[in-house]
């Protein structure tokens, strides 16, 4: 339902751009609610990093606040993730889904796209 894209292999103080776009099992109805990028490290748990409500009011976890800006294109059903500024901390899994809702009420959380920071 869901197919995160962009992730690669970047060198520390570099930038990554993340896309996410769902399936056509996701109406436009619920794409427009809150939706969050997470990103889930090796041997830790998935985090949310950053929230963009309907009203385009964004969040970000402290660590990446300055340096990840999160955006929408509800009328095509995309959610992006433009990352700057990258260190190796941000090494992980990305994944796309709702956000501010119960742990039961997300989507299926599909592949995620991997981010690699290393020198």
């Amino acid at each position: 339902q869901l197919q995160a894209s962009g992730g690669g292999l970047v060198q520390p103080g570099g930038s990554l751009r993340l896309s996410c776009k769902a399936s056509r099992a996701i109406t436009s109805v619920f794409w427009a609610r809150p939706l969050g990028w997470y990103r889930q490290a090796p041997g830790k748990q998935r985090e949310l990093v950053a929230t963009i409500r309907s009203g385009a009011d964004t969040n970000y976890t402290d660590s990446v606040k300055g340096r990840f800006t999160i955006s929408r294109d509800n009328s095509r059903k995309m959610v992006y993730l433009q990352m700057n500024s990258l260190t190796p901390d941000d090494t992980a899994v990305y994944y796309c889904n709702r956000a501010l809702v119960s742990a039961s009420d997300l989507w299926d959380w599909g592949q995620g796209t991997q981010v690699t920071v290393s020198s």
